[in-house]
């Protein structure tokens, strides 16, 4: 994992340019991202909400996916993820999940919401109980449901993640 400082400043100056660039030419909004491993990039991404019309396509996760392709894995372990804004809840979590070892940004996610990407409402939702949430979420038990998970708790040949 770098630490080094300029080559912080190199990728994410990339990111940063990646985020003019693909905004500029109408794929989605002013959002990139580079992840990086042992020196190596290996992704770019950039926002592609409304040129995908799809509303996961951030930056950040489109990179994640991206990188996990290009490494045959689910892990990026030990890679950093250079993105020119703060993660949102969706792309923070993604990077969890992907297990990335550093996030490098550069503007806040308060100077996202000043330009209309306010992440505030799924901050404010996430901690609320289940019953008080603005979506409407029933639980439904599901023996068959229960079953499943039984299987794979007991599946020999899983891959854990």
């Amino acid at each position: 994992m770098s630490t080094n400082r300029l080559d912080d400043q190199r990728h994410l100056a990339r990111a940063i340019e990646l985020s003019r660039e693909h905004m500029e030419e109408g794929a989605g909004g002013p959002f990139g991202a580079v992840i990086v491993r042992d020196g190596k990039v290996l992704a770019e991404g950039w926002n592609q909400v409304t040129s995908a019309k799809d509303p996961t396509a951030h930056a950040e996760v489109t990179a994640i996916r991206l990188a996990c392709q290009a490494v045959g894995d689910h892990s990026l372990e030990g890679a950093t993820l250079y993105t020119s804004c703060e993660p949102c809840p969706m792309c923070l979590a993604s990077a969890y999940w992907a297990r990335m070892g550093r996030i490098v940004y550069a503007n806040t996610r308060q100077d996202a919401a000043e330009i209309g990407f306010d992440d505030s409402l799924i901050y404010d939702e996430i901690p609320k109980p289940v019953s008080e949430r603005l979506i409407p979420m029933d639980h439904l038990p599901s023996l068959e449901a229960k079953a499943v998970f039984d299987a794979w708790a007991d599946k020999p040949d899983k891959i854990a993640y």
